[in-house]
């Protein structure tokens, strides 16, 4: 039996994804099983949790998020830092 390397790529079905999801497919091998999973779905949006998954488009090969997409992703400090929660 031939092992498979499991792609999910965490999406929001939004145009902003597309690319991702594209770009995972296209350099995608045989043995490579490239699954897209709608973080819309409260099941999905529980396993991107698991991973670490801040935000999307992100993509997790063989349970490992990877690298171009482990950012931290929002943070209280640098939003207040920008203003956010300052009255004009």
């Amino acid at each position: 039996m031939e092992q498979k390397r499991i792609v999910e790529v965490f999406s929001a079905g939004c145009p902003a994804c597309e690319p991702t999801v594209q770009l995972v497919k296209s350099i995608a091998c045989p043995s490579c099983d490239v699954q897209v999973l709608d973080m819309n779905e409260p099941e999905v949006a529980v396993r991107a949790a698991q991973y670490g998954v801040k935000s999307v488009p992100a993509v997790v090969i063989n349970g490992k998020l990877a690298g171009c997409c482990a950012g931290a992703g929002p943070e209280e400090a640098t939003l207040r830092a920008e203003g956010l929660g300052v009255a004009f």
